[in-house]
């Protein structure tokens, strides 16, 4: 299975190192150094990680053949994929990597279903679960204990217990800022 682990951002200096987004949660075991990475667009790739550092809070990465700051500039916008087991689990039990939750049903508690896992969002302070329903519509949900108590492998299901309005239909009421007389 291959999963995007991060996008080459722009170069660094003039020996070929490159800013790297991470989009993984295993940075040091998939962009380590000796990590062979296939590429998106294909034709780049693959790239194997001679070195990395991080570098004012950012991943700085060196590729092997990617000598000067020409070379670097070409890969920008890459995105980055690693070959994963698909059997393999994160160490911490309550963790998931994100091919394992697309495709889930999502149900409520009760069992009524809402839809299926589509998409696993990484926003730097919360994940959120795009959740695509019967009728196509989408739904975001917070990965968070409270509202995703449940995620069984076993059975391909995502239990959730959301607060009313997140994904029954309810319209949200704007607020228009201070009162208005009426």
């Amino acid at each position: 299975m291959q999963l995007v682990v991060g996008r080459i951002g722009r170069a660094h200096g003039i020996r070929g190192d490159v800013f790297v987004e991470v989009r993984t949660d295993e940075p040091e075991l998939r962009l380590g150094p000796g990590a062979v990475l296939a590429t998106d667009p294909a034709a780049i790739g693959p790239l194997t990680v001679e070195s990395g550092k991080v570098h004012s809070g950012r991943l700085l990465i060196r590729f092997a053949g990617v000598k000067d700051r020409t070379a670097a500039e070409a890969l920008r916008n890459t995105m980055l994929i690693a070959e994963v087991d698909p059997d393999e689990r994160p160490e911490e039990e309550d963790e998931y990597y994100d091919h394992q939750l697309i495709g889930l049903d999502v149900v409520l508690a009760d069992g009524t279903p809402v839809g299926e896992l589509t998409e696993v969002v990484h926003l730097p302070y919360q994940d959120l679960l795009t959740v695509t329903r019967p009728d196509g519509t989408e739904v975001l949900i917070p990965f968070v204990e409270q509202i995703v108590p449940t995620i069984d492998l076993a059975e391909q299901r995502c239990v959730i217990t959301p607060p009313p309005g997140l994904v029954d239909g309810v319209d949200a009421v704007v607020d228009g800022g201070p009162e208005q007389p009426r």
